[in-house]
This record gives C-alpha cells, sequence and structure tokens, in this order.
C-alpha cells in the first residue's frame, strides 16, 4: 500500500472503532418516555427522535412523550401511578421504556429518610409493572437531572442535588437488580455547568434557568447523554482523500467521480446527515462547547491529503462552504459545523420532527386526557386519524433525511 495513504489509517481505523458500538434500538420500536416536568418539556425527546432520523433514516422508530409536569412515583395531576401507566406508557405498546423521576420527589428540601424510603418504594412499584405488563421491554433507568446548585448558592448545606445524587445510585442499583441499564442526567450536566460557569458565569445560570428545568440547550445535553447509552455513533461521514494519487477512503459515505487532474472534484453521498443546532445563540453554543457535543455525536470529516500547498476554495453543490488552508485539510475539517447543502436538508427534518412531536403531545393532552367529556366515539375515531397521521409524519421525516449526492470541489485560490 502506498506510503501516503497509510498516513490515514489511524484516523479511518478510530472512527471505524467509535462507529461500530451498534444502535439498541431497532425497526418497529416504540420508545416511550415516562417522567415528569423535565420530560414533559420534551425536548430531549425531539432531539432524541431528530438524531434517529437524521442518522438513521432506514429505521422505522417511533416516539412518545409521556411526562407530566408535578410527577412523583405515585403519580400527579393528571391521575395516579397506576393510571398513569395504563394510559400514557403501556396504551402505546412500547417496546423500549425510558423512566425520569425524583426531582419532585425530594420535596425540595434536605435529604429526609422517610421521602428516600417512599422514593424507593414507588420507583420499585412502577419496575414492577413494567416487568409485568411489559416484560420484553427494554428499558432504561434515569438518574434524575440536577437541580442547578453550580451556577447558584445551594439553598441549604449540601444542595438539593445531593438529594438528587443519591436517589440516581439508588435508581442506578434498582437497574442493575433488574437487568435494565442506566442512564445518567446528573453528573454530566454537573459537569456541563461547571464548565459553562468557568467560561461564562452570567450566561451559564441561564442554561436551567429556574434551577429545575434545563432549557434548550440543556435539554440537547440530556439528549446527548441518552443518545450515547443507545449507541449512537459519533461519526455521520468520514471521507479521506489522497490528491495526488485521485484515491479515496470512505466511512459511512460512497466517493464516485473523482477527478484530480488540476483542482479536485469528486460526489459523495453522505449515508447520514449532521445535526443542525443554533451556533448562533449564545447558551448553546456554550453548551456545545461544554459537552463536547460535536466530538462525540456530530464528526462529518473530510480529509485531503498531498494537495500543493495554498489555499482552497471548498464548494458542495456551486456554493462556497469555506476556504482553508492545504494543511487544514490535510489534518481533516468538521463538515458539520459549516454550512452546507446537508445541513440545509437536516433543517428541513428538524422542522418536521418537532411538529409530528408537537401535533402528537398536544392531541394526548387536550384531547385523549381532558377532553374525556367529549363523545367517545368521535374521540376514538380522532385518535385512529391522530395516530394514522403521525406514522405517516414519521414515514415522511424520514424520507427528508434519505441521503442526496452532492458534487465537491476545492479550487486553489490564487493571490
Amino acid at each position: 500500500m502506498n506510503l501516503r495513504l497509510l498516513a490515514f489509517l489511524p484516523l479511518l481505523i478510530s472512527s471505524l472503532a467509535g462507529a461500530q458500538t451498534g444502535l439498541a434500538l431497532k425497526n418497529g420500536d416504540r420508545v416511550a418516555l415516562y417522567g415528569d416536568s423535565i420530560t414533559d418539556n420534551g425536548g430531549y425527546m425531539k432531539f432524541s427522535e431528530l438524531f434517529l432520523r437524521l442518522r438513521h433514516p432506514e429505521l422505522d422508530v417511533k416516539l412518545f412523550n409521556a411526562g407530566v409536569g408535578g410527577d412523583r412515583v405515585t403519580g400527579g395531576w393528571m391521575g395516579p401511578v397506576d393510571l398513569r401507566m395504563t394510559r400514557d406508557l403501556f396504551a402505546r405498546r412500547p417496546t423500549v421504556i425510558t423512566i425520569m423521576l425524583g426531582m419532585n420527589d425530594g420535596g425540595y428540601r434536605a435529604s429526609d429518610p422517610n421521602i428516600q424510603q417512599a422514593f424507593q418504594d414507588g420507583y420499585r412499584k412502577i419496575v414492577a409493572r413494567i416487568k409485568k405488563e411489559a416484560p420484553s421491554a427494554r428499558v432504561f433507568l434515569i438518574r434524575p437531572s440536577p437541580y442547578d446548585d453550580v451556577t447558584r448558592q445551594p439553598g441549604f448545606p449540601g444542595g438539593y442535588n445531593r438529594v438528587m445524587q443519591g436517589f440516581g445510585d439508588f435508581v442506578e442499583l434498582l437497574a442493575r437488580e433488574n437487568l435494565y441499564a442506566s442512564v445518567d442526567f446528573n453528573m454530566p450536566l454537573v459537569q456541563m455547568l461547571e464548565r459553562a460557569k468557568a467560561a461564562n458565569p452570567e450566561l451559564s445560570a441561564r442554561i436551567i434557568g429556574d434551577r429545575v428545568h434545563p432549557g434548550t440547550a440543556g435539554q440537547l445535553a440530556m439528549a446527548q447523554q441518552l443518545l450515547l447509552s443507545w449507541g449512537a455513533s459519533p461519526v455521520v461521514s468520514n471521507v479521506k482523500i489522497d490528491a495526488s494519487l485521485g484515491r479515496s477512503q470512505a466511512f459511512g459515505a460512497k466517493v464516485a467521480n473523482m477527478d484530480a487532474r488540476e483542482n479536485i472534484s469528486w460526489t459523495q453521498t453522505d449515508s447520514g446527515l449532521p445535526f443542525p443546532v443554533d451556533r448562533k445563540d449564545a447558551i448553546t453554543a456554550l453548551v456545545l462547547e461544554s459537552i463536547d457535543f460535536d466530538q462525540k455525536l456530530n464528526q462529518q470529516m473530510l480529509a485531503v491529503a498531498n494537495l500543493t500547498p495554498g489555499n482552497y476554495d471548498l464548494k458542495i453543490d456551486g456554493a462556497s462552504v469555506g476556504k482553508f488552508s492545504s494543511e487544514q485539510l490535510a489534518g481533516g475539517i468538521n463538515l458539520a459545523l459549516y454550512e452546507t447543502p446537508m445541513l440545509a436538508q437536516a433543517r428541513t427534518v428538524w422542522n418536521a420532527v418537532w411538529q409530528r412531536a408537537d401535533l402528537y403531545y398536544h392531541f394526548w393532552r387536550d384531547v385523549e386526557f381532558q377532553a374525556t367529556w367529549a363523545d367517545e366515539a368521535k374521540r376514538t375515531q380522532m385518535s385512529k386519524a391522530v395516530n394514522e397521521l403521525s406514522d405517516d409524519m414519521v414515514k415522511k421525516a424520514r424520507d427528508m433525511a434519505q441521503p442526496k449526492p452532492h458534487k465537491f470541489e476545492l479550487t486553489r485560490v490564487v493571490g
């Protein structure tokens, strides 16, 4: 093998190792996310669904929000836990279940043995019900997300998040006892808050503005943890080109029509799409940096070696993406960070995912739950129509995310 091509192998092997862990979800899965207002907010579910559509458009998976504000392990204003689980969880026929509870159970006070015991007893009851009624479901028990005692002083010695961490230790133990997976939403977000505070104390306090409910960027941080627990790969695609040989190596992409006679051009079809985020939003940018999001989940890498030294204009489908030195291109650039046709396509999928999730959520809350006084036959008819429309919207979002070929051109900039 040519020595110049050998230089590409370590990076390619690293990408393959990170990408072949295997996704925990499969075709036909129905994922129900059960919890309190932090799940009710819907952000981490939407971001998780968006990732699945963008990176696995071939995968037919449906996600259902089953979070209710104020809920505890005993239930809440939408009904006691037994009713909630019957109506909002098992009625979705889930094959995958996530549970996150605890924020309200602690009572926003220092640790109390009676409160701890009530939380444990109630959580064990939830797990027993799942084992009885959905024994084959793959279950992910989530350690409670943090109460923000990082960017502001704790309200009492030790702080309320210490209570959440104690609850989380029990959740992890319960997961092990039942051969379930556990997911940590607490410590990674605490670490994110610490990094963000060190970088920008004022903005960091706005990530979880009320200390309980993460905003959009904080929800993305939780989605990252859930996706990683599902085995999500960091790699969108990894393409390496030797300009002097006119050869390529590609993972997660197909390269064709290579022309390296003067400048260099090729056609590239990635198997997935980059993740669209609002990088102009200061809080989002701070969180992305603090959780290392692009490194962990959003690598769309392009490396071009052995170019004539100088600067190059990279165009995709005729539009300039940016100008890069031959050294930058040899080291590799992450296309997910730039405005590309692939990112524009991803944004259309983003809109579709949000609209579908909001449609189903509002039907569940406004009709299935609150309009029980209305005509039952018509409500049943409407439920059937909404479910069919939601399924259709899932299919359309998957269709919108299907890979497309794009023409890449690298032209040396003279002067």
